[in-house]
């Protein structure tokens, strides 16, 4: 037990607490796995991480997630005043969607100690990496195998759901309860997983003793991971996959590896482009899977496809429905609700966060939180992250694969997937070559 304590002490930052410090190291390892468990980890580390800092105010950053908690709440009070005049709509979702949002900005400031400084995020970018192996072994058991579930422990306060065959059928989605999710939490671990075998590789390079098999061990969940990515097939996670290598790889790469995989795209590009004269598409489509290319030109689904499927006209309603109610919203899963009226198909969400936090909450809800966010990445690339070592580069980029999951789909509402979001953003807060908290915060 010494040893393992030790092990986890390791590279603790000197703001963090040891006891927070090693329940979040296990919180982030366990958080794909289960919610529950790593709540129970990371609660105790978000208490630890609030005590002896300075207050919330002495942050500007957090004062604009104190307006935007205060708008939250108020359009949810004018929700609930407002309920005779939606009367298909309870006022409850409105409060119950706040759990989504303002417990993560409380996270979002007592996590900083655990991430504020470089060694700290590639210990915790490691443990993400590690933790998606439980990920990768289901998903690919129920897909290669006929595994499937559900598995449940505790009564079933623990459940993976592990559906026959993928959900929707044919797509990987392990222990997820859908391959989105799984898309997603694979597309953000993803560049911490790169780094991991980058610095595996100049370790053995260097001949380290023992770096031979910790570099086949990642060299196989790299290559797991790659097939699972593929198996959930999500154009986004496919996108993800790509754009990640340059961002990981570094600037100092870019000019051999950027031609190599524009080489490489090129015949996916001719199988799927449409107008492609036949003499170049034809080989180009004995090359390339149909299963890839179908899907990237939605050939594969074209015929299930209803208008009231698209995200561009579930945007549209959304655009409309924002013009009516534009500074609160409508309160939040309201779109559930009103979608279905307006169009006859139902969908949970728009499918573009900006979309839902100003359809939710308001317009200046989304652009208090989309300017944040974007400050935050903008922020980590003067600071030097892009341009630091590996690990600070892959940090960088699975907090920016992330937005770009959002920008077509909202896989926050799973809570594993919100937490380890706002732990990214929160490493980009402090993300600096100057390591360490500024005193008094």
């Amino acid at each position: 037990m010494g040893r393992l304590l030790q092990h986890l002490d390791a590279q603790r930052p000197p703001q963090a607490d040891p006891l927070g410090w090693r329940c979040f190291q296990l919180g982030m390892f366990m958080l794909p796995s289960s919610a529950l468990f790593a709540a129970l980890l990371l609660f105790p580390a978000l208490i630890q991480g609030s005590r002896k800092r300075a207050s919330l105010s002495s942050d500007r950053v957090n004062l604009v997630l104190v307006l935007v908690a205060a708008l939250m709440v108020a359009g949810a009070v004018s929700v609930s005043l407002r309920s005779a005049e939606f009367p298909s709509y309870s006022p409850l979702l409105a409060w119950v969607g706040l759990g989504n949002w303002l417990p993560l900005f409380w996270g979002f400031w007592g996590f900083q100690p655990y991430v504020c400084d470089p060694p700290a995020r590639r210990r915790i970018g490691l443990a993400i990496a590690a933790g998606t192996v439980p990920v990768l072994v289901s998903g690919l058991g129920q897909i290669g195998l006929g595994w499937q579930g559900p598995w449940q422990i505790l009564g079933g306060a623990v459940i993976w759901h592990l559906k026959e065959g993928g959900n929707p059928t044919g797509r990987l989605s392990g222990l997820f309860d859908y391959a989105n999710i799984t898309a997603a939490w694979l597309s953000l671990s993803w560049p911490l997983l790169l780094a991991a075998l980058i610095g595996c590789w100049a370790r053995w390079r260097a001949r380290i003793a023992g770096s031979g098999w910790r570099l086949l061990v990642v060299l196989g969940l790299v290559v797991a991971q790659v097939v699972s990515m593929v198996l959930t097939d999500s154009r986004n996670a496919w996108g993800v996959m790509l754009m990640a290598v340059p961002l990981v790889a570094g600037p100092a790469s870019w000019i051999w590896l950027l031609p190599l995989m524009a080489l490489a795209l090129l015949p996916v590009l001719l199988a799927t482009l449409p107008g492609v004269p036949a003499l170049l598409q034809d080989p180009a489509r004995a090359l390339v899977p149909q299963s890839i290319w179908g899907r990237l030109n939605d050939l594969n689904h074209h015929s299930q496809r209803k208008l009231a499927s698209l995200r561009i006209t579930q945007w549209s309603v959304a655009s409309s429905l924002i013009a009516e109610r534009p500074w609160l919203g409508w309160g939040a899963a309201a779109f559930s609700v009103i979608y279905p009226l307006r169009t006859g198909r139902w969908h949970g969400h728009p499918h573009n966060i900006a979309f839902d936090l100003a359809f939710s909450h308001g317009l200046p809800v989304a652009v208090l939180v989309v300017g944040l966010v974007l400050w935050l990445y903008i922020r980590g690339v003067r600071q030097g992250m892009l341009k630091g070592n590996v690990c600070e580069r892959a940090w960088w980029a699975a907090a920016f694969m992330l937005a770009v999951l959002h920008a077509t789909d909202i896989p926050m509402y799973d809570s594993r997937i919100n937490i380890a979001g706002w732990v990214l953003l929160a490493g980009l807060r402090w993300g600096s070559a100057k390591p360490g908290l500024p005193a008094g915060v």
